[in-house]
């Protein structure tokens, strides 16, 4: 009997990803990782609860693995996730960039460091709870689009999805939701997770400000050129961002439309979101899981965005210059780009530079 190792979360998803794994016969091992402490972290976190999100999630996955009767273990990544995605979130949002962690998460977390832990374990496979499918060594988009999370999974080296397994990746949302609750498993009903990576849901600009420091700046008016107000620093600020971006008394729908890091700029444009468009972008640090490099292809700028037609002009140093002739809506650096060919997932760059040929220029 192979023994596969399920990354245990405390969440239906990784739950029924177990069940189902055991119903197909296989000896179902679940380990739970621990990869955030707010108080080794320095995190300023008040809480009413006396339990912390990340015990209660542990709970969570006792009790499932207590139903499913398998057994259960824990290992602590704090350290590592701190060096590995946490720092690095903290330098891409000090040079005004919008990083994702999720994707370093799954590169140097869950598909490195857990699977290494796995295979101490008698692993020949791990498991997740990912809406994702392998096939034939091929990433594909899983079943259920709305729920599709291989453009968080674009990153990990193609060596990372060698034995991995996606039970849930065949089924809607629904059907893992009524499994769940067929087989009465405590987290049936449970809410999905949301917020930042094993971090959890926090208010974005309080949560940063414990890290780094606010440096002010100036707002302006992209179409007339003029200061119409004061930033809290740019770190703060997302392409496309509409709520409390901190403009006061203008009753007119505003958008966050770029930024100037060199000068400390946030620019806005109040009212013609025509400003929130792009034409290209270059990508770095690309990362091929297909050994397919397509001229034209599909791209996703963030994980609800649609599928916009690109074409690629490959360069030197690991780049690719990206042109959407559709033109695309607050593409933003720091993001991925994640490329797609039908239900293939490709792999992904990090956004660079934004060129919009309305304005001639390029944004950092």
């Amino acid at each position: 009997m192979e023994t596969v190792v399920v990354g245990m979360s405390g969440g239906v998803d990784s739950a029924v990803a177990a069940y189902l794994l055991k119903k197909q016969g296989y000896n179902v091992v679940a380990l739970f990782m621990r990869n955030w402490d707010s108080t080794i972290n320095g995190e300023d976190f008040h809480n009413d609860d006396i339990i912390c999100p990340q015990e209660r999630d542990y709970n969570d996955a006792k009790k499932v693995c207590e139903e499913l009767n398998i057994p259960l273990h824990r290992v602590d990544f704090i350290k590592e996730y701190w060096d590995y995605v946490f720092k690095y979130f903290l330098d891409e949002l000090d040079k005004g960039r919008t990083p994702n962690p999720d994707m370093l998460c799954n590169k140097y977390i869950k598909f490195d460091l857990f699977k290494k832990e796995a295979q101490k374990l008698g692993a020949k496979y791990i498991a997740t709870g990912h809406y994702a499918r392998i096939e034939n060594g091929k990433l594909l988009r899983a079943v259920d689009l709305n729920k599709d999370q291989t453009y968080f999974l674009a990153d990990v080296p193609i060596d990372g999805l060698k034995d991995v397994l996606f039970p849930i990746g065949n089924y809607k949302k629904e059907e893992v939701r009524k499994i769940a609750e067929e087989n009465n498993l405590w987290v049936a009903s449970k809410k999905d997770s949301t917020g930042i990576c094993f971090i959890g849901e926090r208010n974005f600009q309080e949560f940063i400000h414990n890290y780094l420091k606010e440096n002010k700046g100036p707002i302006i008016d992209v179409k007339t050129k003029r200061q119409i107000g004061i930033h809290h620093g740019l770190m703060n600020y997302t392409i496309g961002q509409r709520k409390n971006v901190g403009l006061s008394g203008h009753t007119e729908r505003h958008f966050v439309c770029g930024k100037n890091v060199k000068e400390n700029i946030l620019y806005v444009t109040i009212g013609d979101e025509e400003y929130l468009y792009s034409d290209a972008c270059k990508i770095s640090n690309v990362n091929f899981i297909s050994s397919l490099h397509p001229t034209f292809c599909t791209a996703k700028f963030r994980y609800r965005g649609e599928d916009i037609p690109v074409q690629l002009e490959y360069l030197e140093n690991n780049e690719i210059l990206v042109k959407y002739p559709t033109r695309a809506k607050s593409v933003t650096p720091g993001q991925a780009c994640v490329l797609y060919l039908g239900e293939e997932c490709l792999g992904c760059g990090f956004i660079d530079t934004v060129y919009k040929e309305k304005e001639k220029l390029w944004y950092l």
